[in-house]
């Protein structure tokens, strides 16, 4: 069994973010990480992005050619995994034992992933009774490396009628997540899409069951950061290309 890696020991908290940002840019996005995509994620100029990724490749934790993307190598997303993990489990601990709302976690869960040890979070996660998911629906990875992402996709992949459970959420923009808060739309909320104005307006979902289920309209960013789950008779059925 390969080694554990030491987030917290032996790689500068630099490297441990842009292993962590290459496999965030890649995990639910088929699509290439170059060195613009970096920069602007990571809000750095592209020569500080060209000179890490040569410092990242002599460590062994990336492949890259000029002007080809980059990829991770196996050490890398092994490390890349274990910034993860640290990161999902202190947002849980901060939304669930510290009363954080979920648009507050992010920026603290990146100074803390960089300073605990292993045992910390390894304790922390069977204190918080092992979750699989962070407060915005992303996979925890195991303490072995492994993950499992959900069988989901973004809301406005899926055709009109289509009904399933909101699993996932992205938490790049806090004041959407502070916007969805307020219309009590969270994960775990069930969703049928009704139908989408012409022209590229926005898209009509109803949103809970019952009595307490209300019609919202939706915009090209939210469509994009809600991520939908299948369900019932509707697991499987066609998508919007």
């Amino acid at each position: 069994m390969a080694a554990r890696p030491n987030p917290a020991g032996n790689d500068s908290s630099s490297v441990q973010d842009y292993v962590k940002t290459i496999y965030a840019l890649t995990e639910w996005h088929d699509e290439p990480v170059t060195s613009s995509r970096l920069a602007a994620r990571l809000s750095v100029a592209n020569s500080s992005v060209s000179e890490m990724i040569r410092k990242l490749s002599e460590l062994g934790l990336v492949n890259h050619k000029p002007y080809r993307p980059v990829e991770l190598t196996a050490d890398g997303r092994r490390l890349a995994l274990a910034m993860v993990r640290r990161h999902r489990l202190i947002e849980t601990f901060l939304v669930q034992d510290l009363g954080y709302r979920w648009d507050e976690v992010h920026d603290e869960a990146e100074l803390l992933e960089h300073t605990v040890s292993d045992m910390f979070i390894d304790r922390l996660d069977a204190r918080l009774g092992f979750p699989p998911a962070d407060p915005h629906g992303d996979p925890i990875p195991t303490a072995a490396g492994s993950i499992t992402l959900p069988d989901a996709l973004p809301l406005y992949r899926f055709d009109d009628g289509h009904s399933g459970r909101v699993a996932r959420i992205s938490d790049e923009n806090p004041q959407l997540l502070r916007f969805l808060a307020s219309e009590e739309v969270g994960i775990g909320a069930a969703m049928t899409v009704l139908g989408r104005a012409p022209f590229g307006g926005s898209l009509e979902a109803r949103v809970g069951r019952g009595a307490g289920a209300r019609n919202l309209s939706f915009g090209d960013e939210l469509t994009r950061a809600i991520w939908l789950e299948s369900v019932g008779e509707h697991a499987g059925c066609s998508l919007v290309p």
